[in-house]
């Protein structure tokens, strides 16, 4: 099975959200990819953001994003 990619725009990263790499980066399934920009400036300046095929997953905090990340992988029938 191809791990499933994960990805993060740097800028989203350094204001907050990389606690939520770091967890989801200890998943072997995962693959983690960093950019500079993910297109997703408009929410990703007020939110911590992970794609995942494209769609971005948005939350509050590190934490509510490793979660949400999870659901929809289970919703997605990726995991």
């Amino acid at each position: 099975m191809n791990p499933i990619v994960i990805e993060f725009c740097v800028s989203n990263l350094a204001n907050g959200s990389q606690k939520a790499r770091a967890e989801l980066a200890k998943d072997p399934d995962l693959e983690i990819v960093e950019y500079g920009c993910t297109s997703f400036c408009g929410i990703c300046s007020r939110y911590f953001v992970a794609i995942i095929n494209g769609d971005p997953i948005v939350a509050d905090n590190a934490d509510e994003l490793v979660e949400k990340v999870y659901d929809y992988l289970e919703e997605n029938a990726l995991i």
